[in-house]
């Protein structure tokens, strides 16, 4: 099969030019048929197939009903002269087949040799669909909907082995609906690829005769109407006013005047005499009235008029010479006689014809002034209503088939336009199914499914579209279970369009299921498809294309009694399913991305709470609907059985802002294990954050130094024993705090600049705050949304935490999020909530000793009797030992007064403060060494150790592991 536009394929034809014999052989022989033959022959041949036909069959049926002097033979006849006479002295036959398959009319370029052709060659009546004939160039056109061509073997019938053949739809060009086929039959070794020309000028040819047939009964119908109101001049007003034939143009504003068009088009399309008022803009009103019509040759038709009320101010009278025409309550219509009228839309088809969409040429303004056919030239007129009445100007005329294809082109185009609006509005693969679905019932389909495969819907590249298909969208006029659910696994058997589409990429119509040879085919569950069956009449299923990547397939349907889909049918699902694709490959890259993005981030923030005796935690992490950002949240032990607790927030969104992210909560995590206060931790992010955004910048030298990354943060140390809590914040929002008696409030923190502006100092904040309050810490998504002023949201937030001094944190979080969250935030949501606890002061031990190395003794003493007190007699010895080295390095290297202090906690906590600033290192001592091997020693006993600074000096400490020996 050549497609128009494409290269024709290459089949290994063999030595006698007779196609794809092998192939074809064994396909009939039950192997299986993967090259050698073009997809659209293999198809074909499994239909025959399935519907039992046999290669050996003798003649295809014979119908002695069919109609030699149909409009298409009549339109045809011209063009197939003229290609009788092209092909005179050759071997071809010409023949001109109806839309169900039947020939028509045959033609031979050498008469003689029909003679020695058998009957169903050269005899007109024989059937050529594909479901009675199997593969031949009539049926597979009549399947396939374009130019095909069908070579010696790859017809299905072993009758046809010897012949080549092409054959090309003919479509009305108002309705475009396939009116026939004009097919060329030849000996296989004739084959021309200039047919492919040939043929493509005769069908647009017989098509333009049939546009012609149409204007002619346009023609007549108009003389018609005109006729009439030349016989009627001079009868008496009413008590309406005429108007001049070009005054509804030049009067109104054309928005009125698509008005008028769009209701007289609908009356048209009712086929039946009424008057409706239609109400213009400023008030206005005018009535339009439909009056059936009829002309000589037969053409029945309706002309709509527009009526005006006495004295209406809508259009100024222009005196000119003029025809009336009469109406029921008698009053005359202006018409000039001497110049040609012009409609509004005057596109004319026959009244039986199914009301498809224009196709072709679309129902427009057209001058029906030119010269009619010969036709026409007997054409009288006659009506159906002659009595008299108030008329007004003519408005339209047409049949009422003619109105209905204009009517519907006019509803596509808007469901065109509506579907450029609805579809594509979320980054979501099921939700633009959805609004597909939506926008196609049940204006173009009764029912519409979607199928994806998994990998498309979770946001992957799609592998093959015809595997691991799920049930994504079913959409209907009601819901009665005719489909699979939605989350179900679909398997289509291979001869189905669905299976046929995903694999040729192209969408296929089937307007009548119950004749489909593809769909009966389908043997995997044939009680499900005939009760499908009883519902459904009509199918097209649309490949959802975009990039050039199949991401899945559309099924539209039509009930019973609906009308069968049509060629202009086809091509407005083609559209809505090629703008919900990119829409969906839109959604699926964002999806992927999203779910890269999110994974990144998901990674680098904590996996859990640290085991800690400060305080309780509990937090959440809400991504934003659109995009990912850069929120964190931490929590960090420090020494001293302190906690810190850090929120901090990067500027926009996606992997850059999470990649940042992790940097910093990094880098946040190392300046805290430091021991540095909050206030040197943000000075230190900081520096870090001038230095990224300068490094990058230099990499970037488009952003010519302008700072493209920024932060906020808010760093809180909290510490059990003395119930203090110190704070600061870079350009972040200040905590929630929860007292013990269920007040609220916000700590007026300095507010501190962002982090990456360099240079600016940031000051930190010291509060108690009592054992069991509550500390909450939230990032500006929590808050901060387009529909809500921020204040409200602080008082909502002041609201769900008011008055539940007991509440759990985890309790905590969820009410938050209940009360204040955005509903589909636009930023991410960071949340940490800490429930803070008091260390019981029992187990502190304090003592406070000048530098006097006299004094070590006596400590060592006190803090094994603390220990034995507190039963951990297991770690005196390594606690007596910690505590000797330390008493004694701050005896000798620090300054006194000296204060030592044991913590009873999850671990052993021994701390030395001095009032020196000296940090001390340690060193391996050399064998010659006399000192140096204390600090050596503590690291060896303690689980860790380490020195931070306070503002009288430094605290050396050290941790024992309470299961120590």
């Amino acid at each position: 099969m050549d497609r128009p536009g494409e290269e024709p394929v290459r089949m290994g034809l063999e030595a006698g030019g007779a196609g794809p014999a092998q192939p074809r052989e064994r396909f009939l022989q039950g192997e299986p048929v993967e090259t050698g033959v073009r997809s659209p022959i293999l198809h074909s041949w499994q239909r025959c197939l399935s519907l039992g036909l046999s290669p050996d069959q003798s003649d295809p049926p014979y119908r002695e009903d069919f109609d030699p002097d149909s409009r298409l033979v009549r339109a045809a006849g011209p063009t197939l002269d003229r290609l009788q006479a092209r092909f005179a002295g050759s071997p071809m036959n010409i023949s001109l087949a109806d839309g169900n398959g039947t020939v028509l009319q045959r033609r031979f370029g050498e008469q003689s040799l029909a003679g020695a052709l058998p009957a169903f060659q050269r005899v007109p009546g024989f059937v050529f669909a594909e479901q009675v004939a199997g593969t031949n160039g009539i049926g597979l056109a009549l399947a396939e909907r374009h130019l095909i061509q069908v070579h010696g073997a790859e017809h299905f019938a072993e009758r046809s082995q010897a012949n080549g053949c092409r054959a090309i739809p003919v479509r009305d060009p108002l309705s475009g609906r396939i009116e026939g086929i004009l097919c060329l039959g030849y000996p296989r070794s004739a084959a021309d690829p200039v047919l492919d020309t040939v043929i493509r000028a005769a069908a647009q040819a017989i098509e333009r005769r049939l546009l012609d047939q149409s204007s002619v009964r346009e023609r007549g119908l108009l003389r018609a109407y005109r006729k009439a109101g030349s016989a009627r001049t001079g009868e008496p007003s009413g008590t309406g006013h005429a108007i001049e034939v070009d005054g509804l143009a030049q009067a109104l504003h054309p928005r009125d005047r698509a008005i008028i068009e769009e209701k007289a088009t609908e009356l048209i399309s009712a086929a039946q005499r009424a008057a409706v008022e239609v109400p213009l803009s400023g008030g206005r009103r005018v009535t339009l009235l439909s009056r059936p019509m009829r002309s000589a040759s037969g053409v029945e038709g309706i002309a709509i008029e527009a009526v005006l009320p006495p004295h209406s101010p809508l259009f100024a009278r222009t005196p000119r010479q003029h025809h009336a025409i009469p109406h029921p309550a008698g009053q005359p219509l202006s018409l000039q006689a001497d110049e040609p009228l012009s409609l509004s839309v005057a596109a004319v088809a026959p009244s039986s014809r199914r009301p498809d969409a224009v196709r072709g040429r679309a129902a427009t303004t057209a001058d029906v002034s030119g010269k009619p056919d010969d036709t026409t030239t007997t054409d009288t007129t006659t009506t159906d209503d002659t009595t008299n009445g108030p008329v007004g100007e003519l408005v339209l005329v047409g049949e009422p088939g003619v109105g209905k294809h204009a009517l519907a082109a006019r509803r596509r185009l808007e469901l065109l336009s509506e579907a450029s609006a609805r579809i594509g509005t979320t980054l979501d693969v099921c939700h633009t199914g959805q609004e597909l679905a939506d926008t196609a019932v049940p204006r173009l389909a009764d029912f519409v499914t979607i199928d994806l495969p998994e990998t498309v819907l979770r946001g992957e590249e799609p592998t093959d579209p015809r595997t691991d298909l799920r049930r994504a969208v079913v959409h209907g006029i009601r819901d009665d279970g005719l489909f699979r659910p939605v989350g179900k696994r679909v398997d289509f058997p291979p001869t189905t369009p669905q299976l046929r589409s995903l694999t040729s990429g192209q969408a296929l119509l089937e307007p009548d299921l119950e004749t489909a040879a593809s769909w009966l085919a389908q043997d995997q569950d044939p009680e499900y498809t005939e009760w499908l069956l009883a519902h459904v009449r009509s199918l097209i299923v649309v490949p959802l294309v975009a990039r050039g990547v199949i991401l899945g397939i559309a099924s539209f349907y039509r009930a019973q009694d609906s009308a069968p889909f049509g060629d202009d049918d086809l091509s407005l699902a083609q559209e809505l399913a090629t703008r919900a694709a990119l829409s969906m490959d839109n959604a699926r890259r964002y999806t992927r991305e999203h779910t890269m993005v999110l994974a990144l981030q998901r990674s680098l923030l904590p996996h859990g709470v640290p085991d800690q005796d400060a305080v309780e935690v509990a937090h959440r992490y809400l991504p934003a609907e659109s995009d990912v950002g850069g929120d964190w949240y931490d929590v960090i032990p420090l020494s001293g059985n302190r906690i810190g607790l850090v929120v901090g927030d990067v500027v926009g969104h996606g992997m850059h802002a999470a990649a940042t992210m992790g940097r910093l909560r990094t880098a946040a995590r190392n300046f805290a294990e430091l021991d540095f206060s909050p206030d040197e931790v943000l000075t230190h992010l900081d520096n870090l954050v001038v230095r990224l955004d300068r490094e990058e910048g230099r990499d970037d030298p488009a952003s010519h130094g302008v700072g493209i990354i920024g932060a906020t943060c808010l760093y809180v140390i909290y510490d059990p024993t003395s119930q203090q809590c110190t704070m600061a914040r870079a350009g972040h929002l200040p905590p929630a705090l929860v007292r013990t008696d269920g007040t609220v409030s916000f700590p007026d923190l300095p507010a501190g600049p962002p982090l990456g502006l360099g240079g600016l100092p940031f000051e930190a904040a010291e509060i108690h705050v009592p054992a069991h309050s509550q500390l909450v810490l939230y990032t500006d998504g929590l808050i901060e949304d387009r529909r809500r002023d921020i204040d409200v949201a602080l008082e909502d937030l002041r609201g769900a935490l008011a008055h539940h001094p007991n509440r759990s944190p985890e309790d905590t979080c969820q009410a938050i999020l209940d009360a204040v969250a955005p509903t589909h935030p636009g930023d991410d949501v960071a949340l940490l909530v800490a429930r803070t606890h008091a260390l019981d002061p029992r187990r502190i031990a304090t003592w406070d000793l000048p530098a006097d190395p006299a004094r070590v003794s006596e400590v060592r003493a006190a803090a094994t009797r603390q220990l034995t007190d507190w039963g951990l007699d297991e770690v005196a010895f390594a606690a007596e030992l910690l505590l000797s080295e330390l008493v004694t390095n701050a005896i000798r290297h620090g300054a006194g007064p000296i204060q030592v202090r044991l913590l009873h906690a999850r671990t052993l906590i021994c701390e030395v403060h001095d009032t020196s600033s000296t940090a001390p290192h340690l060193r391996r001592a050399a064998t010659t060494d006399e000192g140096g091997r204390g600090l050596f020693l503590v690291a060896q006993l303690a689980q860790a150790w380490g020195t931070r600074y306070t503002p009288g000096g430094k605290v050396i400490w050290a941790e024992c592991a309470l299961d120590a020996a």
